[in-house]
């Protein structure tokens, strides 16, 4: 079985082995994958963390025969990195395997990573002062379908980050999360942490966002945005309109 490493700040992962195809998910720096098929262009992968399957430029992945030990730290704020000397801007959530020394990637490619924002997977206490603070890094973010990172991300990669940074896995879609934790019944019974799902027309889940308190959400629609919620569904802060229904909440993690 061989391994691949993302080499590059974010590698889109596409549906199929095209440019044109839609991109489904990312890796970020130093995420593994399976590798699956080869072509002369692309590597078809699955992700380690969440098993999302999709198809990757051969030039933006390294190929390697193991993976390291699992990294201790994440970057909870945009940093930057050096990949053969030079700088590369990296995303919130990206692992790092070790600060201010040097990690080959592959055979060609010399990693160094920064210490500044570095943070060990069990640092971050899980309550609501951490959970804004981690969230509040992707303030602005524009949306990008099947994004995950500060330069461009999804709702569902939004908040499968966020929990990321507290070593809380999530799984890639909406409605896989939305299959997770336990029901909370009432909107007056939230902890800031709790995820909100929506659903379209025809009953099915395409939206989640992170609950700050029983009356406010973060979530990613246009951009990473602040607006408030209740039991009918979200209400876009800068224009009153409605934009999404509720259809439920979970709770992952018990304590806040």
């Amino acid at each position: 079985m061989s391994f691949v490493i993302s080499v590059v700040a974010v590698a889109p992962i596409r549906k199929e082995a095209s440019h044109r195809s839609e991109m489904v998910s990312e890796l970020l720096l130093g995420e593994y994958a399976e590798l699956l098929v080869e072509t002369k262009d692309f590597y078809k992968i699955k992700c380690l963390y969440d098993g999302y399957e999709g198809w990757c430029q051969r030039v933006q992945l390294a190929v390697v025969d193991e993976i390291k030990p699992t990294n201790l730290y994440l970057s909870k704020a945009i940093s930057i990195a050096k990949i053969n000397g030079r700088d590369c801007r990296i995303s919130c959530g990206t692992p790092i395997y070790a600060t201010d020394s040097v990690v080959s990637f592959g055979n060609n490619y010399q990693v160094q990573f920064p210490s500044k924002y570095a943070i060990s997977n069990n640092e971050m206490e899980w309550n609501s002062f951490n959970i804004e603070f981690i969230a509040h890094q992707y303030i602005n973010t524009p949306y990008l379908w099947g994004g995950k990172s500060v330069f461009g991300i999804d709702c569902s990669g939004f908040t499968q980050q966020v929990f990321k940074l507290f070593n809380i896995h999530l799984l890639r879609d909406a409605y896989q999360q939305a299959e997770m934790g336990e029901v909370i019944g009432f909107l007056q019974e939230v902890q800031c942490g709790d995820l909100a799902f929506f659903d379209n027309e025809e009953g099915i889940i395409t939206h989640v966002g992170i609950l700050l308190n029983s009356n406010t959400i973060i979530h990613a629609s246009g951009k990473v945005r602040i607006d408030k919620i209740d039991t009918l569904g979200i209400i876009n802060s800068d224009t009153g309109e409605r934009t999404h229904t509720l259809r439920l909440i979970k709770r992952i993690v018990r304590k806040v």
